[in-house]
């Protein structure tokens, strides 16, 4: 075999080689941003769930999108908007013992891309004996704006 011949697959073969290793190195890099990722959407609902066991509803709803555009979907139906929303739950919950004490059960988070994720759990209120414990489960669909993950879309059930 001539030697411009071996030199030129040579070449060839470390460009392929190079190629293979810079996909790797790129999916480790987004494997590792998503598990950052996780790692926040995690902080953020565990800091919701203890406002809740607080009985602060409006730190529960600083996770959600300030926005008319946020979308609750529970069993009345859909509410459109933060305002609305936060009302709604003051209704249903007036009060810390109607509030009871709330705990989630993370079954999944999926980082979509850099700047959407979806999650699925469990929640389930613990109240005092008369008020009736309650249960279900969400979707959630998360945005990351302005550097910050916030709920777009709520469905709880």
């Amino acid at each position: 075999m001539p030697i411009a011949l071996n030199i030129f697959t040579f070449v060839t073969n470390m460009k392929k080689t190079l190629f293979v290793l810079t996909i790797l190195l790129c999916q480790k890099a987004f494997a590792q941003n998503f598990t950052a990722e996780k790692l926040a959407i995690s902080q953020l609902l565990i800091k919701q769930q203890a406002a809740w066991n607080n009985g602060n509803i409006e730190g529960f709803m600083a996770p959600y999108w300030f926005s008319d555009s946020l979308q609750f979907i529970g069993k009345k139906g859909i509410t459109f908007g933060w305002q609305n929303t936060l009302d709604n739950y003051k209704k249903s919950y007036p009060d810390t013992s109607a509030m009871g004490q709330l705990t989630f059960e993370i079954v999944k988070i999926d980082v979509l891309a850099k700047n959407n994720a979806f999650v699925i759990g469990k929640w389930f209120l613990n109240r005092q004996a008369g008020k009736g414990n309650l249960g279900g489960y969400f979707t959630l669909l998360l945005k990351k704006m302005k550097g910050k993950w916030v709920i777009v879309s709520d469905h709880s059930s």
